[in-house]
């Protein structure tokens, strides 16, 4: 993942409300941040979704996929390889979905979108710290290329 992308994966989550402190937050940090964000407006947008409330239904999936979006603007399909293209792919599917659990008022989307997200965050939690802090310095390329 290149700098400028996380900066425009930042731009997502601000854009979006994500609460905590981002100024601080190492690279990796950050896209754990971003995973949780779009988790918390998934679990938001499925009780919206489950009492009615329409309006705020659709603003907390528009959320979930802003942050998804950021996250999949700052995959580095350069460094990342296959890596890299099988999680725009994926972030794309997460969308596409989110958009028909909108329109069709399917909770049971969002829940598969919720855990393909917890799939992705699962791998990306389980990173070593030794390969963290390896990364934590550099200011051009971060997170093993994705």
């Amino acid at each position: 993942m290149s700098y400028g992308n996380i900066q425009g994966a930042l731009s997502q989550y601000r854009k979006v409300g994500v609460q905590g402190s981002i100024m601080d937050a190492s690279p990796h940090r950050l896209i754990q941040m971003l995973m949780e964000g779009a988790l918390e407006r998934l679990h938001t947008a499925k009780g919206c979704m489950q009492r009615g409330e329409v309006a705020a239904k659709g603003k907390y999936i528009g959320g979930a996929i802003s942050i998804i979006d950021g996250l999949r603007a700052s995959l580095d399909m350069e460094a990342g390889g296959a890596m890299a293209e099988n999680l725009e792919a994926l972030y794309d599917y997460m969308n596409r979905r989110l958009l028909e659990a909108n329109m069709q008022n399917r909770d049971e989307i969002i829940d598969e979108v919720s855990r393909l997200m917890l799939e992705v965050k699962s791998g990306w939690d389980a990173i070593p710290e030794s390969v963290k802090n390896a990364h934590a310095g550099e200011s051009v390329r971060v997170g093993n290329g994705v």
